[in-house]
């Protein structure tokens, strides 16, 4: 298993405020240098095997282009019940999405280096939180709301796998995902919570 440089840093920017003291500072860059080791201990080889395959297809298969086009497919195709479901889920993912930029450009913590993955490093350098991580959460808990406890295990599994996927792939470090998971939840049930004051307004827009 390749090892990630452990000095691929969350360093401050020029836009970042930095720690004011050194007992913080270096209370920072060890818990840094703990995120980078821990997050080169899930690595999986560059050269081509199952496990790398697997772990590209779970990366992947929280893609926002994929599920964009899948939800506005059920949006224009699917019947009553189908399009309210699938409203319900654009919100939370919307609400989400909109959550995880900002802290991404407040933050601003650069990815891991690494060759693999090219369009998500140039359309989004920024690595703090996972943004897959989060996405795969939410639409865990969304969906996880109307789903049998055999689904609801299907789905953690899912989310889990979309998670150390992004880390064993050199896109993320683990405190990247810790944080995406847990934004996803959180937003989740948000979403869960606020949709139903805003429905009724929802559906009137529709035509």
């Amino acid at each position: 298993m390749k090892k990630m440089p452990e000095n691929q840093n969350l360093l401050p920017t020029d836009t970042q405020e930095a720690p004011q003291t050194a007992e913080e500072r270096s209370i920072f860059q060890r818990f840094l240098k703990v995120d980078a080791h821990l997050s080169a201990r899930l690595l999986v080889q560059e050269k081509p095997g199952l496990l790398r395959w697997l772990m590209i297809i779970l990366g992947h298969s929280c893609d926002s282009w994929y599920w964009l086009i899948f939800l506005s497919l059920l949006l224009f195709f699917g019947n009553a019940d189908v399009r309210g479901h699938t409203l319900f889920w654009i919100f939370g993912l919307i609400g989400l999405a909109a959550f995880v930029l900002a802290l991404k450009f407040i933050i601003r913590r650069p990815r891991p280096e690494g060759e693999w993955g090219r369009i998500y490093r140039v359309s989004d350098p920024h690595s703090f939180p996972s943004g897959h991580a989060a996405r795969a959460a939410g639409i865990a808990v969304m969906i996880g709301t109307m789903a049998s406890p055999l689904a609801i295990a299907g789905l953690g599994a899912w989310a889990l796998g979309v998670g150390l996927s992004r880390v064993a792939l050199k896109l993320h470090y683990l405190s990247d995902v810790v944080v995406g998971w847990m934004i996803g939840i959180l937003c989740g049930a948000a979403a869960v919570w606020i949709f139903p004051l805003v429905e009724p307004s929802i559906m009137r827009l529709m035509p």
